[in-house]
């Protein structure tokens, strides 16, 4: 593996001239999937891989939409619980098979012949390998977040998606929240004028019980990429949606992006002063913390907007997904709950709040969010977002739709990480190139959250 700096060329100039991107050029085995279809199903067949703190909480609401078919996790005690979980809901007659005999055992499930849709949720240095090899034994693939941290890496699950024909993509669940779906149907509606510039990240004080708690499975293992890159580990929550309502990879596309951090040193601290860290604590054995506490990415697009990415989980802070976005009519700020609009009459420089912000964003709604309410507070997960992500991605497969989020929008979010990296590698502002996932098709607009309500009969019967 050539890590998170692979493919980016060393600058040709001074400081300010950005790092050439790395874009390979399609080999005769490979196809855009720009369009591409699913191929439509009677019933949507998952497997399940990765049952921790995410896909653990995940598989009811696979359950729910699909019949989980088989499941896999290095601990058969999780197998066990999820079986036991979606046999409860009394939707599928055969319980689904697990699969826990090892690290590699996930590929005697990607082997079954029963299996639609693969959904991994496992730590992120195997999501690359994982989603691959799904895609060559046949399988759509959608991921947790990253699909990848390496440049190589997310650049091979484009090509592979390509060669194979089978989706990959990103599970992002924000983009499916209500007031981000109605965010972008405004923006549709021309609320905003010309969009110019937005922001979104992810900032989430993640010290306790997440990277130090044992929140996650192994313990570590988020916490020890923080010895591994100097990054923006993960943005795609706030990215995403704000990406989506410019129209990223449908008529305009990522160009460079430039980062900074503070120095890395929240970490080191609270594993020294937290008395329920103690001498016996896994962390000790880390590698020192190289990745700063706060980091800030500036992404233009070739249009000459930008996005402003931010990402901090390491510092005291509340919970911010640091969403705005601003056109020439008005501006938003969906973290803040408040909004103002020349288009709808506001001149006189005051936020519109409470009552009045949750009354315009309503007139908006998305339609899924009102066909699927009682569904989404049901299963919940994020206020229901999480439910109505899966049901959106399964309904598109059973339908024959194309995704609402493909490869080269997963590719181009996630990104941001091995290039913020490689544009830090320096004391000085970096530049780098982002590269054309989608090699030349980004220029033309597509159907995504756009999408006027299909005929569904699955929905229509709930």
């Amino acid at each position: 593996m050539l890590g998170a700096a692979a493919g980016v060329g060393a600058a040709t100039g001074g400081p300010a001239t950005a790092a050439t991107a790395w874009e390979p050029s399609r080999d005769a085995t490979e196809q855009p999937m720009v369009d591409v279809p699913f191929e439509g199903f009677e019933n949507v067949r998952v497997g399940l891989i990765g049952l921790g703190n995410r896909g653990g909480d995940q598989d009811v609401r696979f359950g729910a939409v699909a019949t989980v078919t088989a499941v896999c996790d290095i601990r058969a005690e999780r197998v066990a619980r999820t079986i036991g979980r979606i046999m409860a809901q009394g939707f599928q007659d055969t319980p689904p098979v697990g699969y826990s005999n090892g690290e590699e055992d996930y590929v005697n499930l990607l082997e079954r012949d029963d299996i639609d849709l693969i959904y991994i949720a496992t730590p992120w240095e195997w999501h690359y390998p994982q989603a691959k090899a799904a895609m060559e034994h046949g399988k759509h693939v959608a991921i947790e977040l990253p699909i990848s941290p390496h440049l190589d890496e997310i650049w091979d699950l484009v090509r592979t998606s390509e060669r194979t024909r089978k989706h990959c993509l990103l599970l992002e669940n924000v983009n499916y929240f209500r007031p981000e779906m109605q965010m972008f149907n405004m923006v549709q509606a021309g609320l905003f004028g010309d969009v110019q510039h937005a922001s979104g990240g992810y900032v989430h004080d993640l010290r306790w019980p997440y990277l130090f708690g044992g929140a996650y499975y192994p313990e570590y293992w988020r916490r020890r990429w923080q010895t591994r890159m100097n990054a923006l580990h993960y943005p795609m929550h706030g990215l995403g949606p704000v990406s989506a309502a410019m129209g990223i990879n449908r008529g305009d596309r990522f160009d460079e992006l430039v980062a900074v951090s503070t120095p890395p040193k929240a970490l080191a601290l609270f594993r020294s002063e937290d008395p329920r860290v103690g001498p016996d604590h896994s962390s000790w054995d880390d590698a020192p913390y190289i990745s700063g506490d706060r980091h800030t990415a500036f992404v233009t697009t070739t249009s000459g907007r930008f996005i402003r990415v931010e990402h901090d989980v390491n510092s005291p802070h509340p919970y911010s997904r640091e969403t705005t976005l601003t056109g020439t009519r008005g501006s938003i700020e969906v973290d803040n709950a408040r909004i103002y609009l020349e288009s709808l009459g506001h001149n006189n420089h005051t936020w519109r709040t409470g009552s009045t912000y949750n009354s315009i964003l309503a007139q908006h709604d998305h339609w899924l969010w009102p066909a699927l309410q009682a569904l989404a507070e049901q299963y919940g997960g994020h206020g229901g977002g999480d439910f109505v992500s899966i049901f959106r991605l399964v309904e598109l497969m059973r339908l024959g739709m194309t995704p609402d989020i493909d490869v080269y929008d997963s590719a181009a979010w996630c990104s941001v990480i091995p290039l913020s990296h490689e544009s830090m590698k320096t004391p000085h502002l970096r530049p780098v190139k982002v590269p054309d996932f989608t090699r030349g098709h980004w220029k033309a607009a597509r159907p995504t959250f756009d999408r006027p309500r299909p005929d569904d009969p699955w929905l229509e019967e709930r």
